[in-house]
């Protein structure tokens, strides 16, 4: 069996130095190259469960997010594991279903798992959930979305939505349309939130009334953008649609085709966050793009910063989305 010592021998470096390397600690990047060319050359596997005796860490990060169709924070959360891996740690994830007691419970499930850690979208706005991992000082940090309750003990890394939205429907306004209709999410989640107060933002500067008629709000999924997509079409008539998630865009689209209308002859159309479905889609959809890679290396950052007590207090990082242009209105 390869030990530390072996690998001590074959490159070249002190016992002191790999042994920070395998528990996490910083060394320098070319004895991180030398340290991890051995340890491949020589099949050495770390005792994951002696070293968490000695740490007390497991060196696990626990993820919950609401459904693991969800490419938003699928996209996300690959990103953020490299860079987690690339520091040691392993990520263990548990799909609530987008519900408040699921979400309980793999809160539960993890804390008995002794993760590190814990990254999530969450779907309760009380955060009582979440009270047991920071009663026990296991950092937390919520993407996308602000728990109003445990904003002074809940790390944040947000987009700023309420922007995002008012210059997504400030555009379809340039291009002449004062009938806009927007499916926005579930109206108690943080985000769904800001968006719809972008949009009613927009609309007031312009002095356009923002008609409860041309407003559904929906369920993050496909079929719920379907749904209030063909709702607001048939009953509503607005003369542009803008949708505030990659999942209802892509409902709302579905219920476009199957009413035989088009786009933007029939219906102007502004969607969210997936950059491949604009291309795909003819014509090339106008939408809302995220920094999806910026957002998990800022979660990456923020948790591995708040393992190593480089954290001062909760830390908030709001970024910026941009408007990916396309010929849809």
């Amino acid at each position: 069996m390869t030990t530390i010592k072996d690998i001590a021998k074959h490159s070249g470096l002190g016992l002191a130095t790999i042994s920070r390397y395998i528990n996490g600690g910083n060394v320098r990047e070319k004895n991180r190259i030398a340290i991890e060319t051995a340890i491949e050359e020589m099949g050495f596997a770390a005792n994951e469960f002696a070293r968490g005796l000695r740490t007390k860490r497991s060196r696990t990060i626990g993820v919950v997010i609401p459904e693991l169709s969800d490419l938003f924070m699928t996209t996300i959360l690959s990103h953020a594991e490299d860079i987690l891996r690339h520091n040691g740690y392993s990520m263990v994830f548990v799909d609530c279903r987008s519900d408040k007691e699921r979400e309980r419970q793999a809160i539960k499930f993890l804390l008995s798992k002794q993760v590190d850690g814990i990254i999530t979208m969450p779907i309760g706005q009380d955060g009582s959930h979440l009270l047991p991992a920071i009663e026990g000082n296991i950092p937390v940090v919520s993407i996308d979305r602000t728990i109003e309750g445990l904003k002074d003990k809940v790390h944040a890394v947000l987009v700023n939505n309420a922007k995002a939205s008012e210059e997504a429907t400030q555009l379809l306004i340039n291009a002449g349309h004062r009938k806009i209709g927007i499916i926005v999410g579930p109206e108690h989640i943080y985000t769904s939130q800001q968006r719809f107060l972008g949009y009613k933002k927009a609309l007031m500067k312009q002095g356009i009334q923002a008609e409860d008629s041309y407003v559904q709000f929906s369920d993050y999924t496909a079929p719920g953008g379907y749904t209030s997509a063909k709702y607001l079409l048939t009953n509503a008539k607005p003369t542009a649609l803008y949708t505030t998630n990659y999942n209802m865009t892509l409902g709302a689209l579905m219920a476009i085709n199957d009413m035989k209308l088009t786009i933007p002859d029939d219906i102007a159309f502004i969607g969210f966050d997936n950059l491949q479905l604009s291309t795909v889609i003819k014509p090339k959809l106008t939408l809302v793009a995220q920094p999806l890679e910026e957002i998990a290396e800022n979660a990456a950052e923020i948790m591995l910063a708040a393992l190593n007590g480089k954290l001062d207090g909760i830390e908030v990082r709001t970024l910026s989305t941009y408007l990916q242009d396309g010929d849809s209105i």
